[in-house]
């Protein structure tokens, strides 16, 4: 099999002869190809390069193409940049969205045109050709409508919105959910075989909120995804995401995105069978703190709680974005093990 056809395998239930692997790897990738994370965000023939670079020396069976999580709230007007060329891009200034006129001003999503969303094309285009059809792309279309309205607001003003006026928030995600489906749809369209989404912020709400804002928002965002392109959608929310994973399993998502915090033998036996499972290794206390040997170790635990539970739709992942300092022993370590 090559590297894409097992991870396509892997999604499909079947289980290849060899475990696949997709670190979740982004500005490690410009670190390794000597790229500031200011050139990386900005130039899609750095991004690119940085993904290619990363490929060639580690060879994953995934390879992920993602600048920050604010491609599309710059898309949306929101102002963004960054404090210094090693410091990733950020928002600036004041919130863009603080009334309902506000939301009413937003734009339609046009992805050939508004901030970054063209770069980001670019740069998926340019892997895709200079990989061929050999390796998975993971494209991500940034976030899902209830983080990326706290991006646009501000985290601590949407979850007292959420308290004192809901449909406020509801009425803002759902312009969200426009560009977020535009985006992935277009990512698609250039050639990436898996789209991404990220909802941290909502693990903030606890479940019972999650299930009555976020997920609903979710499902719209996957459904239209996966209507538009085919392709399979994943979700992810970082750390403790166990109280959720039941909500997070009937969103839609073809794959979840575990953390590290959460049990993956528990994640296995909650998501069920249907649902591919990607991590979930610490990317902070095994991988750029551990040694080759606890990297090993803390894999196969990984590839054993799987197997334990019956659970064939698996890839081998960090649980988060791969630490710029994650020393390349540790990433051999993980990737260049039959498991």
């Amino acid at each position: 099999m090559t590297p894409r056809e097992r991870v396509a395998a892997a999604l499909r239930g079947e289980r290849p002869s060899q475990v696949p692997t997709g670190p979740l790897a982004v500005h490690f990738c410009a670190a390794l190809a000597g790229y500031s994370l200011r050139e990386y965000s900005t130039s899609a023939r750095a991004l690119a390069e940085s993904v290619l670079r990363y490929h060639e020396r580690f060879r994953p069976d995934a390879v992920w193409i993602s600048a920050d999580t604010w491609v599309s709230a710059e898309a949306m007007g929101t102002r963004v940049g960054a404090t210094g060329n090693d410091q990733p891009l950020g928002g600036l200034g004041e919130p863009l969205i603080r009334t309902p006129t506000d939301i009413d001003r937003l734009p339609a999503p046009e992805v050939n045109r508004q901030g970054r969303y063209p770069m980001m094309l670019e740069a998926v285009g340019r892997v895709v050709e200079a990989l061929g059809r050999e390796v998975c792309v993971v494209a991500c279309f940034d976030q899902y409508p209830f983080s990326l309205a706290a991006a646009l607001m501000g985290l601590d003003a949407i979850m007292l919105r959420v308290e004192d006026d809901p449909a406020f928030v509801l009425a803002l995600m759902e312009r969200c959910a426009e560009f977020a489906v535009a985006y992935g749809t277009a990512l698609a369209a250039a050639g990436a075989d898996v789209l991404s989404g990220g909802d941290s912020p909502a693990g903030l709400l606890g479940p019972r909120r999650y299930e009555a804002i976020a997920q609903p928002a979710e499902h719209r965002v996957i459904s239209a995804l996966k209507a538009a392109t085919g392709k399979p959608v994943s979700l992810h929310i970082c750390g403790n995401a166990t109280r959720l994973l039941p909500a997070m399993s009937s969103s839609g998502a073809d794959i979840l995105e575990v953390d590290h915090a959460v049990d993956l033998a528990t994640a296995c036996r909650t998501v069920g069978p249907r649902v591919t499972l990607w991590g979930n290794l610490d990317p902070v206390g095994v991988l750029a703190e551990g040694t080759p040997e606890t990297v090993r170790a803390a894999a196969l635990k990984a590839v054993d709680a799987a197997r334990a539970n019956g659970h064939s739709r698996f890839v081998l992942s960090s649980g988060c974005t791969l630490a710029v300092g994650t020393p390349a022993a540790n990433l051999d370590a993980l990737l260049r093990n039959a498991l």
